[in-house]
C-alpha cells in the first residue's frame, strides 16, 4: 500500500496528492499495476490519466520495457490502423518501407490508448482481438505477430453512453472496463491545491531559473476558491504564467486570471441567477423524462458534457431521476406491507410495476 505522503514520483513527474480521494487512487494503482489486467482509466480532461497509466506501468513487473503511448483522437482513422498495427512497404500509397505499429513496440511493455472513445467502429474490432488474442496482422501481410502486450486505456467521454448509442462497441467496452479507475476532479480535491501549487511553483521557477520565495495568503485563498473545470492542466498553465509574469520573488497572479476567479455577482444577483439556472435544468429534464446522458438526454439538449451536468444538479440539489425513484420506492414499502396484510385497502391494493 502507498504510505500517506504528499507526493509518488514516477519516472516522469510526481504525483502529487495527499487527499482522501487521491489516495484511493493511489492505492488502487499500486493494486492493479501488479496484475497484467486491461485497465480503463476515466476521468475529466486534465486529470491526469496519462500520468496515472505511466504510474502503472513504473511499479508494474514491465517497468523494464517499454511504454508506448498513442493518442487515438490525434490520428486520422485511415492512418490509425497502420498506427496501431503497422504496415508493409507498399501497403498503401507512401509506404515506402515496413513500419511497426505500436503494439510491435509496445512488446514486452505496456501500451497506453488514451481517448480510446475516439477510436473509429471500423478499428475497434481489430483492436479487440488484439487484446484477446494477442496476435494481429500488419497492414498488407497475411503473417500474424503475437505480442505480449499489457493495454492501459483512457477516456474523459462516457463509454457506457457511447454503447447505449451505438457508438462504441459493447464486447470491447467491457473488455477495456475489466478494471476502472475513476480519476476525481480538482474541485472533489480541492484541499490538493496548495501542495500542487507549491510544487509548479518550484518546477517553473527551477526550469526559468526565477525565484519565487513567497505565495501571498491572498493568492492562495483565491487559487483554493476556484472550481478549475480545465482541472490540475489548468491549475498547471495558470502558476506557470504567474511565475513568467511576477514582476519580483512574490508569486502574483495575472490580472486577467485575477478577475476570471473573483468575478462574483452580487448575492441576490447569483441567488437569482441559481435559481433560474434550476428551473431551466429541470424543464429540460422534464422534456426528456430525466434522462441525463445519451443523444436524446438533457446534457445534449443543453450543450453541456454529461459530468458537467450531473456536477450542476448536485450543486442545485437537483434529484436524479434514479434517486427519486428509489426513494419513492422506499416510501411506498411500508404502504405495501399493510395492504397485503389487510391494511390500507384490503382487498383493493394493486402493486404497482418494479423500476
Amino acid at each position: 500500500m502507498f504510505n500517506k505522503s504528499t507526493s509518488v514520483r514516477s519516472s516522469e513527474e510526481e504525483i502529487i496528492g495527499q487527499s482522501p480521494a487521491f489516495q484511493n487512487i493511489l492505492n488502487q494503482v499500486h493494486i492493479v499495476a501488479k496484475t497484467d489486467s486491461v485497465t480503463l482509466i476515466q476521468g475529466e480532461t486534465g486529470t491526469g490519466k496519462e500520468v496515472i497509466a505511466r504510474a502503472i506501468h513504473d511499479q508494474s513487473s514491465r517497468s523494464h520495457g517499454p511504454f508506448v503511448k498513442l493518442n487515438c483522437a490525434a490520428i486520422p482513422g485511415p492512418l490509425l490502423e497502420s498506427e496501431l498495427f503497422g504496415h508493409e512497404r507498399g501497403a498503401f500509397t507512401g509506404a515506402c518501407a515496413q513500419t511497426k505499429g505500436r503494439f510491435q513496440q509496445a512488446d514486452g511493455g505496456t501500451l497506453f490508448l488514451d481517448e480510446i472513445g475516439d477510436l473509429p467502429l471500423e478499428l475497434q474490432p481489430k483492436l479487440l482481438r488484439a487484446l484477446q488474442e494477442q496476435e494481429f496482422e500488419r497492414l498488407g501481410s497475411s503473417q500474424t505477430i503475437r505480442v505480449n502486450v499489457r493495454v492501459v486505456a483512457a477516456t474523459n467521454q462516457d463509454l457506457a453512453t457511447l454503447v447505449a448509442n451505438k457508438q462504441f462497441r459493447a464486447d470491447l467496452y467491457y473488455r477495456l472496463n475489466v478494471i476502472p479507475l475513476a480519476l476525481p476532479a480538482l474541485r472533489d480535491r480541492a484541499e490538493d491545491i496548495p501542495t500542487l501549487v507549491e510544487h509548479f511553483v518550484r518546477k517553473f521557477s527551477e526550469r526559468m531559473n526565477k525565484p519565487i520565495d513567497e505565495i501571498p495568503v491572498e493568492t492562495m485563498n483565491v487559487l483554493k476558491c476556484h472550481d478549475w473545470p480545465g482541472n490540475i492542466r489548468e491549475l498547471q498553465n495558470c502558476i506557470e504564467r504567474a511565475v513568467v509574469l511576477s514582476p519580483e520573488s512574490v508569486l502574483r497572479l495575472p490580472m486577467l486570471d485575477l478577475r476570471q476567479m473573483t468575478k462574483q455577482p452580487s448575492a441576490t444577483a447569483a441567488r437569482t441567477l441559481a435559481e433560474a439556472e434550476r428551473e431551466h435544468i429541470l424543464d429540460v429534464l422534464k422534456q426528456t423524462d430525466g434522462l441525463i446522458g445519451g443523444q436524446y438526454g438533457a446534457a445534449v439538449r443543453l450543450g453541456l458534457p454529461r459530468t458537467t451536468l450531473v456536477y450542476k444538479m448536485r450543486k442545485l440539489g437537483i434529484e436524479a431521476r434514479r434517486a427519486r425513484r428509489a426513494r419513492a420506492a422506499e416510501h411506498d414499502a411500508p404502504l405495501f406491507a399493510r395492504a397485503a396484510s389487510g391494511g390500507i385497502g384490503a382487498g383493493h391494493f394493486e402493486p404497482i410495476a418494479a423500476f
